[in-house]
């Protein structure tokens, strides 16, 4: 790791990954531990302490923790921390469950990924941490509802982790340390990271094209993790970057990544989260529009930019660019935004997300100021066959 690259969070990155020796030794005391069956967003999350992006994380909170981040959105040792990463399980299930025991984490198939050490078992208030971390009670918003159907008990403590969930995407499918070597490798000491779960469009490549005037590189970076069911698959979502970077990016200027982690939808508390992750990754500076990680009507237009400046600049670490809605502008002639651009919203080209699902469900070309043409043949193709979430 070079010492030109942004230190991870915390000072150093926290691999919870064994080797081969001690996956063996594990995987055969595992046998005889008590198993709980996790999910696909906790096995995503196991995949993020495995490699170091949860860092300075070494497993799920503890109470302390997790009250601290619920409530101040800092871990109690004062370092910046935003979203709780928890194990909930029944209180039935916790029954079986004593402090400081392990306990053996599987997947459906009943495979072991991990080994959890209980330092705590606790309950916790989940309409607090509605209000804090995702600003309403509303069942219909998906984070919200996700909390509410898990587990009455939380389990905090260190995992180590033994397996990885399937390695889609393995060609893009950088660790922290791997990112870190080819930013190195590339000479890039200040690089920008962009977080997305949608296809980029025209809007999107002006404010990355901005970033990259002013940083050595840009790391693109789309979550690949769980979405909501109405979210452009992922395998969809790689196709379009890979022909938008082909055709109009510089290839020496940028690399693609795939962050496994899974959306919480939590609008200005992600878009600290996504930060802090980048930050892992080794990304200096962060991309933040006018309503990342949002969802619905649930948080103010700019809300995922006001936060940053709740938090003090040097314990957070990475510099965050923050970028007004763009669209291209008839008169000017151009992509632009309200700070750029003098004119009405009337020259403005700026199309809703129902309203270009339409035209690529019809087979219909959005126009080349609100996508590049590549890029809707990739969503016209996409939209003609039945697609899987990957």
């Amino acid at each position: 790791m070079s010492n030109d690259l942004i230190a991870p969070h915390g000072g150093e990155l926290i691999i919870n990954l064994v080797g081969d020796a001690e996956r063996a030794a594990l995987l055969e005391r595992a046998h005889s531990l008590p198993r709980i069956t996790v999910g696909s967003r906790q096995l995503a999350d196991l995949e993020m302490f495995a490699i170091g992006a949860y860092s300075p994380l070494r497993g799920f909170l503890t109470r302390q923790d997790y009250l601290s981040v619920v409530n101040t959105m800092h871990l109690s040792n004062g370092l910046p921390w935003s979203i709780p990463i928890t194990l909930a399980i029944s209180s039935e299930q916790a029954a079986q469950v004593s402090e400081g025991s392990d306990v053996a984490l599987v997947n459906d198939e009943d495979e072991i990924q991990a080994i959890l050490t209980v330092q705590e078992k606790y309950g916790y208030d989940k309409a607090l941490e509605a209000r804090q971390v995702y600003r309403t009670e509303d069942e219909a918003h998906p984070g919200v509802q996700v909390l509410y159907q898990q587990g009455d008990v939380l389990l905090g403590g260190p995992v180590r982790v033994l397996a990885l969930q399937p390695q889609v995407f393995a060609a893009e499918r950088y660790t922290p340390t791997q990112s870190r070597a080819l930013f190195t490798e590339r000479g890039w000491k200040r690089i920008v990271a962009f977080q997305t779960r949608n296809p980029v469009h025209r809007a999107h490549e002006y404010i990355q094209k901005c970033a990259l005037e002013t940083v050595d590189g840009l790391y693109l970076h789309p979550l690949v993790g769980n979405t909501k069911g109405d979210d452009i698959p992922a395998d969809v979502r790689m196709r379009c970057y890979h022909v938008l970077l082909k055709n109009y990016y510089p290839q020496n200027r940028v690399i693609l990544g795939v962050l496994p982690a899974a959306m919480r939808y939590a609008g200005p508390r992600e878009a600290i989260f996504h930060a802090l992750m980048r930050k892992n990754y080794g990304c200096s500076h962060f991309i933040v529009g006018r309503d990342h990680a949002g969802v619905g009507n649930y948080y103010g237009t700019y809300d995922a930019q006001h936060i940053f400046s709740e938090f003090d600049a040097a314990s957070l670490g990475i510099t965050p660019m923050f970028f007004d809605h763009t669209f291209f502008c008839k008169i000017c002639d151009g992509m632009a935004s309200q700070k750029t651009c003098p004119h009405g919203n009337e020259n403005h080209i700026m199309l809703s997300g129902t309203k270009v699902r339409q035209m690529l469900q019809a087979g219909e070309m959005p126009p080349r100021e609100f996508s590049r043409p590549e890029v809707a043949q990739v969503l016209i193709e996409a939209m003609r066959q039945p697609i899987t979430q990957a």
